[in-house]
């Protein structure tokens, strides 16, 4: 009888071992934000001395309680969506309607993926990417936009952007953004040849 006992416990133990090697529940990151406000830069035939005619906007989104504070940080917590190189056509200025796919050439209606770059010692990240800024620090991270697209609609005097894309990590991202886009210009300041200035974080996330 003791032996069936000892037998029954080392049974036991085994499948609890073999259950799962995560003691803990996997952190769930909100997969379908609902972007509240935002903003446009407008930067001109950017990348005209690399061949590439089609004008270059940066598109940038934000959820829940995210601002951007008195020291010109982005502050509070949320998802902050971030497109960095978006392309159109020569003749457009602004966000048109239609769809855009991650592409590698420049081409009007395409992005550029989000990719990490080492380039004599100096570390960048370039392209397409999302923080998710969350109210516990240790888990808020950043991700690169592998691929995918989003639909931009006008209703009224909103636009409704409409986001379906793969991160890096193989994990889907949606979202929505239906308001008032603002428009910033900076053509007349931005070359290819000089980094364009991005939002800060109050606390910077490790990228690398």
């Amino acid at each position: 009888m003791k032996n069936t006992a000892f037998i029954l416990l080392l049974i036991s133990m085994v499948l609890v071992s073999c259950g799962t090697n995560e003691p803990y529940a996997k952190y769930k990151y909100n997969s379908n934000p609902d972007y509240t406000w935002g903003y446009v830069e407008f930067f001109g035939a950017y990348y005209s001395d690399y061949g590439i005619p089609n004008n270059v906007i940066s598109l940038s989104l934000f959820s829940d309680s995210l601002f951007v504070n008195a020291a010109g940080e982005l502050d509070g917590t949320g998802q902050y969506l971030f497109i960095e190189d978006l392309f159109l056509a020569p003749t457009d200025t602004i966000l048109p309607v239609g769809k855009y796919n991650v592409g590698e050439n420049g081409d009007a209606f395409t992005f550029y993926r989000g990719e990490k770059k080492d380039v004599d010692e100096v570390k960048y990240t370039i392209g397409a990417y999302i923080y998710y800024i969350e109210n516990n620090s240790a888990f808020s991270t950043f991700k690169l936009i592998d691929r995918g697209s989003f639909t931009v609609n006008n209703i009224g005097s909103n636009q409704k952007v409409v986001c379906n894309f793969v991160l890096s990590d193989s994990t889907v991202l949606k979202g929505i953004f239906n308001t008032k886009l603002p428009y910033v210009d900076r053509s007349l300041s931005a070359s290819s040849k000089t980094p364009r200035k991005k939002l800060a974080l109050k606390y910077p996330i490790t990228q690398f």
